[in-house]
């Protein structure tokens, strides 16, 4: 679809007064290039619903606008057009209407998948136009119901998986109709901009999940009897054994789709019932960030910005699993690089590729740790090293001694708050002198989901909501805040995810609290005196923005951090 405000989809939208000029420029601006489409970035911003851009595009081209889609759809009509061309092209075939096959699309300037259509189904093609949103949803629903049926139909006998031979899951491994349903549960996790796919096997069903903006979702599961086949097919897809089945595993594949590369990274674990099993998804194109992306308020960005550019010292993302420690800290690391510098990362895995820095994934298994590896790293004449996470004493000497010897190190711990960060320093046995002469400064974080622009809508708080977040009671006729709604851009009223951060600049003072061994609480409580702004005080921040809710905040944010 349009990325350039000279692509038709753009001028029929300003023509129409969609959007102006100038709304238009600030779209295009927003996607810079990048995989994101017109239409994502206007209703990201707020600029546009969805339902105002494709039915302006269906008037401007004389067809009919989709406002609903009747998925019960012929299953030979979805017989003629395969699930794996569906999915690649977002097209739906809904009816028949004398030998012209009637579809859906949110791309009708896509003559050559028109053209693809007619020679694939012998038919007249016919488009009808649809939102992107109600098109992935309906195709996942439809195609798997008819996977389903199809399953049902085949004369399968059910045998206990600890019973299956090695043979059998290979032979259910390479069925056709499991390649389709593995293929069709990847692809409709990428649609929805999953970061997870959870496979969990209960006792009378197989559940299937994605994890979007940090939630997870259920998705359409398969029959419970297609578990072993279903983890067979993955595994063989990732190089994994497929005769293990009491240990857990790693293994990882990366898959195409359309022009996009996509890397899964595949965890299982043997349950109950079968083994469970995490895929997760990077997306190469879509998963670095720069700087700027990341929601930090001006003053904490200048702030950061002027760490990473200091030429030695250690600096830290702190925050739990899923806080997106490592997204900061290569969009850091993105910011400072140059080709006058050479960057060395160890990380357990590489997420994302850094052009011009030299990534080592760990490999424990072969004596490849993160403190074996740092050792090595810092002989490489590097100028920045990024340690993927400091788990032990080890590695935090390797990496003290290498920020006072003349290095910019990154890395991450997992503590609640940015003050924490030091004391766990001190409590894996470092020497607190070697703590306040290296460490430079700490960055907490926790990821909020972004109410939807479309369907957010204002409310007057009461007292009572404002106590949850530590506002005065007497400030509710004042303040307006905004709650989450439900349409078809969303997930329930949140699209994307943005920060909220605790910034601790390690300056004297710290230093001396640091030497003196004061508790994490103590240097919190001065950092704050001295204007840091806290998790909750940024998250609060960007509730009265109107950009999250009040619930989010409380859900991502723990009760001791209130």
């Amino acid at each position: 679809m349009a990325q350039l405000s000279g692509d038709p989809l753009a001028e029929i939208l300003v023509e129409a007064g969609v959007i102006s000029r100038q709304q238009l420029e600030t779209a295009v601006a927003a996607c810079d290039g990048g995989p994101e489409r017109l239409d994502e970035a206007l209703t990201r911003l707020g600029l546009a619903r969805e339902e105002e851009i494709y039915s302006a595009l269906a008037r401007h081209l004389g067809l009919e606008y989709a406002t609903e889609i009747d998925r019960s759809i012929e299953p030979g009509l979805l017989t003629l057009i395969p699930s794996e061309f569906a999915m690649r092209h977002q097209v739906l075939p809904l009816r028949e209407e004398d030998h012209t096959l009637v579809v859906a699309m949110a791309n009708p300037f896509d003559v050559t998948v028109l053209d693809d259509l007619r020679l694939l189904t012998s038919r007249d093609v016919r488009a009808v136009v649809a939102s992107p949103r109600r098109i992935s949803e309906s195709i996942e629903q439809c195609y798997m119901e008819k996977m389903f049926r199809d399953i049902d139909e085949m004369q399968t006998e059910e045998v206990a998986e600890e019973d299956l031979e090695i043979a059998d899951l290979q032979k259910m491994a390479r069925e056709a109709l499991v390649i389709k349903l593995v293929n069709l549960i990847l692809h409709q996790a990428i649609q929805d901009r999953a970061s997870d796919v959870h496979i969990e096997p209960h006792e009378k069903e197989l559940r299937v999940r994605y994890r979007v903006d940090g939630v997870l979702h259920d998705a359409s599961s398969p029959p419970r009897h297609l578990h072993p086949a279903i983890i067979s097919r993955i595994k063989i897809m990732s190089d994994m054994d497929i005769a293990e089945r009491r240990l857990p595993q790693d293994g990882r594949v990366r898959i195409k789709l359309g022009e996009r590369m996509i890397d899964l990274r595949v965890s299982t674990i043997p349950t109950l019932h079968g083994e469970s099993m995490v895929i997760r998804l990077l997306d190469r194109a879509t998963g670095r960030m720069t700087l700027t992306d990341l929601g930090m308020w001006a003053d904490t960005f200048s702030q950061f910005r002027q760490l990473i550019t200091r030429p030695h010292g250690i600096i830290l993302a702190t925050g739990p699993t899923g806080s997106g420690k490592s997204t900061t800290l290569h969009a850091g690391l993105h910011e400072v690089y140059s080709p006058e510098k050479k960057v060395i990362t160890i990380e357990d895995p590489v997420e994302y590729e850094l052009r011009g820095a030299n990534q080592i994934n760990v490999r424990p298994e072969i004596g490849l740790t993160f403190a074996s590896g740092l050792r090595h790293i810092v002989r490489q004449d590097p100028d920045i090293i990024m340690v993927g996470e400091i788990r032990d004493r080890e590695t935090a000497d390797i990496a003290i001694h290498a920020a006072l010897t003349g290095h910019l190190v990154f890395s991450t711990v997992h503590t609640n708050d940015a003050a924490g960060a030091v004391t766990r320093l001190l409590d894996m046995g470092v020497e607190p002198y070697l703590v306040a002469s290296s460490l430079i400064g700490v960055l907490a974080q926790r990821l909020l989901r972004t109410l939807c622009p479309t369907c957010k809508s204002p409310f007057r708080p009461t007292p009572e909501d404002l106590r949850e977040i530590h506002l005065a009671p007497e400030e509710a006729n004042s303040v307006t805040l905004y709650r989450a709604g439900e349409c078809d851009l969303c997930r329930k009223g949140y699209l994307g995810r943005t920060g909220a951060f605790e910034l601790l600049l390690i300056d004297e003072e710290v230093r001396h609290q640091v030497l003196d061994k004061a508790s994490s609480g103590e240097i919190k409580q001065r950092a704050v005196e001295k204007g840091m702004r806290t998790l909750l005080a940024d998250g609060r921040q960007k509730v009265l923005e109107g950009k999250t809710t009040i619930e989010e905040l409380v859900r991502v944010c723990q009760r001791d951090e209130f």
